[in-house]
């Protein structure tokens, strides 16, 4: 991770408003980089992105919804980013039994969006799609899952994170690979750290005035 790779380099990141695109954004600020947020408000009080005063440290910071391709496209085209990191989401299984239909939207059209804006983009060179390792069939076993293992997911959060795998990887052979711009899925398990108040995390984080930074 050198900083002259990220220095100057601008970077359309999706829920930098949440707990992790909230650390991603200001680990990539600190390393340099032009950072361009775009996501829903925080969804917490309190929340990481305004305790941190994670705004004053970002080129732009545009709250939206995903799911809305024409402003999410205008933005891109508007940060001319080479990197697009994607990690908006519906991130709770519990929610997602409460709202399936909202969580399939947001994380399987959302991340359509999300690459067919980078699509449209003559500037983005790699694009980083950042889910979950609950993508894959609930198999009961104590191993590691694999990235040959197959996708699936017996609650609306686990299926519409392995959708959004399927889609990525059809953007990736349709359209991505003729246009040069590079596709990576990364499939992420439970992260702990400070800054977390979300619902339902392992290990619920204590308030700012404790001394949690």
């Amino acid at each position: 991770m050198s900083p002259d790779f990220w220095r100057n380099r601008s970077v359309f990141l999706t829920g930098h408003t949440g707990f992790k695109g909230g650390w991603i954004a200001l680990w990539l600020s600190q390393l340099g980089a032009k950072v361009h947020g775009y996501s829903l408000a925080p969804p917490t009080t309190p929340n990481f992105f305004t305790e941190t005063q994670l705004q004053d440290r970002l080129q732009s910071s545009t709250i939206a919804d995903i799911r809305d391709l024409s402003k999410l496209a205008r933005r891109v085209q508007a940060a001319q980013p080479s990197i697009v990191i994607h990690m908006a989401a519906q991130p709770l299984v519990r929610e997602s039994y409460n709202t399936p239909v909202d969580t399939f939207a947001t994380n399987v059209i959302g991340t359509v969006n999300v690459l067919e804006a980078a699509r449209q983009s003559e500037t983005v060179q790699a694009i980083v799609n950042i889910t979950t390792d609950k993508c894959y069939e609930n198999q009961e076993w104590l191993w590691p899952y694999r990235e040959n293992d197959r996708l699936g997911g017996h609650d609306p959060y686990s299926s519409s994170k392995a959708c959004a795998e399927i889609a990525a990887a059809a953007y990736r052979n349709s359209f991505l690979a003729q246009s040069g711009i590079q596709l990576a899925s990364v499939r992420a398990g439970n992260v702990i750290g400070g800054g977390d108040w979300a619902t339902d995390r392992l290990i619920p984080d204590f308030p700012a005035s404790d001394g949690c930074w």
